[in-house]
């Protein structure tokens, strides 16, 4: 029902005015005003054991999953283990019908059927699951001065100087001309060797030093250092590079053209730890997004048999535009919407018209050492619960789904309704910079789409952090978004 309000003569305000002259203004305050109250004070207790709990989960899966192919493998595997089976395309599914589909090993939608079928629109949670990285070049082994190294191109939008001098590990899929398939990991168990970018010693560093941090660090210079010992004592050409291009051989049954058709990452080694003396955030590489993805698998796995179909997407290839076939630009998302309708009857444009989504992407945390670059009262804090953006882009809003206010009111209410403590914030100062997420992907779509996740320290860094409260509070707005009527 919609209630149309004129604004008020005057001598009704003046009226109004009078009337609240003997108030208590401690609680008019807290009727009218926004509730900054710190996040643990709000959940008490027990929402902070559970979101303890809920942490060891995630720290487990950022631990196993550190690249998009890593983390669409953990998905299927706890899919299928909730009961989840692989989509069979026009078919008509029952309420409670799980299925899901794996675009290429890099990219995943899952669904569980409501009591609605998808006639009356879904429900998405999208996340995506790629991070910033150092990809390899397709021709990456050379030697130089007695030493084998690699290649690379950096992977969406890193400071180069962060990635210098700290441990890397190796991880990807090579491919040989036959078809043949090798998964590589190396670097993460304990005793396996791993990588680095090498950095020029302060004491001979003036010329690198006299540079802004954009310039200090090149990027045809991160290049990654792999070994230091020749084939054999004897001479002859590339005896560094055949040394390692042997390991390999024997490790995995390559050679050097095999490399061109590899997809291999190289990402910090570190492992997700707590951070603090109390133990109140998590400090891991890659949070940036799958600190959404798993609170929306979680959720969706939880979710038992919802009015509405409940769908929670993993996409790649965000960082670097949402591009590719595995990336929300395509239109992967939409046949999966294709196949479920079809089973109905229906056609994806019809159920799109009617869905809602979540777009489950971070946004920065406010940080007090950097405080010029962020505006206070309109910023995302660590511990403060979930974070809401209404739009993001750049700017004038450029490059922004800016969501309407009826839908930024459903969603007020329904985690309102259901104890998640949220809070609502912009990416920094307005002229500050900016960002993007998978929003604008799926708005085109003719859905109505807000941007809700968990706020960061030190995005896009390789070791990022965030509140383990806002970590269990994102998984119970996803849940509650899902199961809401």
């Amino acid at each position: 029902m919609i209630e149309y309000i004129e604004y008020k003569e005057k001598q009704e305000v003046i009226t109004m005015i009078r009337e609240t002259e003997n108030l208590d203004p401690k609680a008019l305050a807290k009727e009218l005003l926004n509730d900054r109250t710190h996040g643990a004070a709000k959940a008490g207790a027990g929402e902070l054991q559970k979101a303890d709990a809920f942490a060891e989960g995630y720290k487990a899966f950022m631990n196993a999953a550190k690249t998009e192919r890593e983390t669409v493998t953990w998905a299927v595997q706890a899919a299928e283990a909730a009961g989840f089976e692989p989509l069979r395309p026009m078919k008509m599914y029952q309420p409670g019908d799980k299925v899901y589909y794996n675009n290429r090993g890099k990219a995943l939608c899952l669904a569980v059927i409501g009591k609605k079928g998808v006639k009356k629109g879904v429900r998405i949670a999208a996340a995506h699951i790629d991070s910033p990285r150092i990809d390899l070049k397709p021709i990456p082994l050379y030697e130089s001065s007695e030493m084998a190294l690699l290649k690379t191109h950096y992977y969406g939008g890193i400071k180069k100087y962060q990635w210098t001098a700290i441990p890397l590990s190796m991880h990807g899929k090579i491919v040989r001309k036959d078809g043949t398939e090798i998964t590589v990991n190396v670097g993460e168990k304990e005793g396996d060797p791993q990588f680095t970018i090498t950095d020029i010693l302060p004491h001979l560093g003036k010329d690198q030093m006299g540079k802004t941090l954009g310039e200090a660090i090149n990027g045809e210079d991160l290049n990654i250092l792999v070994g230091s010992l020749p084939l054999t004592d004897g001479e002859g050409e590339q005896q560094f590079k055949l040394n390692i291009m042997n390991i390999l051989h024997q490790q995995y049954g390559i050679v050097e053209s095999d490399l061109i058709s590899a997809e291999i990452e190289f990402v910090p080694a570190f492992k997700a730890v707590d951070i603090g003396f109390d133990r109140s955030m998590i400090g891991a590489y890659g949070h940036d997004d799958r600190v959404c993805a798993y609170p929306a698998l979680e959720a969706i796995f939880d979710c038992g048999v919802p009015e509405y179909t409940a769908i929670t997407v993993l996409a790649d290839k965000e960082e670097i535009g949402s591009v590719g076939n595995t990336g929300l630009a395509s239109e992967f998302l939409n046949y999966f919407i294709a196949d479920l309708a079809g089973g109905e009857g229906w056609m994806a444009h019809h159920v799109f018209s009617q869905s809602t989504c979540l777009s489950a992407d971070v946004t920065a945390a406010y940080d007090p050492t950097y405080a010029s670059a962020f505006e206070a009262g309109n910023s995302c804090y660590l511990n403060r619960g979930v974070g809401v953006a209404k739009y993001t882009g750049s700017r004038g809003k450029g490059g922004s789904n800016d969501a309407n206010a009826e839908f930024v009111a459903q969603v007020r209410k329904i985690f309102d309704d259901n104890g998640v403590i949220w809070q609502i914030g912009e990416l920094g100062k307005v002229d500050q910079g900016g960002g993007g997420t998978v929003a604008l992907d799926i708005s085109r779509l003719n859905a109505d789409v807000i941007d809700v996740g968990v706020p960061v320290l030190s995005m896009h860094s390789p070791f990022e952090v965030v509140s383990k409260l806002d970590v269990y509070m994102a998984y119970k707005a996803f849940k509650a978004y899902f199961l809401a009527e």
